[in-house]
């Protein structure tokens, strides 16, 4: 095969064909548990092969414990589950140092490491627990290092956060800042199934056993996979579409939209960007192309650009959401 400017070389050709190859797989595989919410198994996994982290909102018993579960479970990774509530300090996540006795008349202190030392994390309800116990999981999110007790340890390799929300109770919980918000890849929106998959839940879940699933993935494949993603070739129109479109969120420039600038307060910033190029390099890879286009940026815009622009009063009045702000915003574009 002739490379080309526009294609990367064969190996990585070849990588990326077993990639979309394995993914379809492992959409089969998590069927078998999972019935429907193919999107949000994407979209996680998108997130998981372009290094970040993800927020998924929806209300409960939409399965999203049992997705990130049986998620883990085909990707051979450890998962852990941390309930966050309005006692939970940082020490219960990142562990602590502990008095124990060495031998017959010492004692040291030893480090126990928390449940953030996993390669899948679910932070359940994140928005229960008081800031500074946010803050404490954000910082291994972003550094993938625990500081205690003086100490600096690396978390495992690959590290992926899913933190969930419940959007139907906001009383006696403790919001995340904007600031906070940012750091997560995607906010994914978990939504209910429809008529057929809830007939399929309701005989699949009152009857046997939970079927099992194959191990379809190794940690060494994953990162070897996130550094492919990387590689992907993006052409130079796709990089002026995503700044642009990123840019026509801020309401404070002069080549913002008239229509943008009377709704929202505040715009995306350049980590937008980054996970725009990353998350559309990751979907392009997963349908089989060697290349990212505009629809590629256009599949992931929502879950990147939702949880980064705020509304002013005008929007909230008149019922505009971030997700009609930025389908209006990409469709708006040609694609190429």
């Amino acid at each position: 095969m002739t490379e080309t400017p526009d294609q990367p070389p064969a190996d990585d050709v070849a990588e990326i064909e077993r990639l979309h190859q394995t993914y379809a797989a492992m959409r089969e595989e998590i069927g078998k548990v999972v019935v429907g919410q193919s999107d949000v198994v994407e979209k996680m996994l998108i997130c998981i092969f372009a290094r970040g982290h993800a927020l998924l909102m929806g209300v409960p018993g939409l399965a999203k414990t049992l997705m990130v579960h049986t998620l883990a479970d085909v990707m051979s990774l450890q998962f852990s589950r941390i309930q966050f509530t309005p006692d939970l300090m940082p020490a219960d996540i990142t562990g602590t140092d502990i008095l124990q006795e060495t031998e017959p008349g010492r004692r040291a202190f030893e480090f126990v490491k928390g449940p953030v030392f996993a390669n899948i994390i679910l932070a359940d309800e994140i928005n229960r627990t008081p800031p500074k116990t946010q803050a404490a999981l954000l910082e291994t999110m972003q550094e993938n290092q625990v500081t205690a007790a003086g100490k600096t340890l690396k978390l495992q390799q690959p590290f992926f956060v899913l933190a969930t929300q419940n959007p139907i109770e906001q009383e006696g919980t403790y919001p995340l800042p904007e600031a906070q918000l940012d750091r997560f890849m995607f906010l994914i929106e978990v939504d209910y199934p429809d008529f057929d998959e809830e007939m399929a839940i309701a005989c699949a879940t009152t009857g046997g056993d939970k079927p099992a699933v194959r191990k379809m993935l190794s940690a060494e494949d994953i990162m070897s996979f996130q550094r492919l993603v990387r590689r992907v070739p993006v052409p130079d129109h796709v990089y002026e579409y995503v700044v642009t479109l990123v840019r026509n969120t801020r309401p404070g420039l002069a080549t913002t939209p008239e229509w943008v600038k009377k709704w929202l307060t505040w715009g995306a910033g350049p980590r937008a960007v980054q996970y725009l190029i990353l998350g559309a390099k990751v979907h392009a890879v997963l349908h089989g192309s060697y290349l990212v286009r505009n629809e590629d940026v256009n599949a992931v815009a929502p879950e990147v650009l939702g949880h980064r622009l705020v509304l002013n009063f005008h929007a909230e009045s008149e019922g505009i959401t971030p997700r009609s702000i930025v389908d209006r915003l990409t469709g708006a574009h040609t694609t190429a």
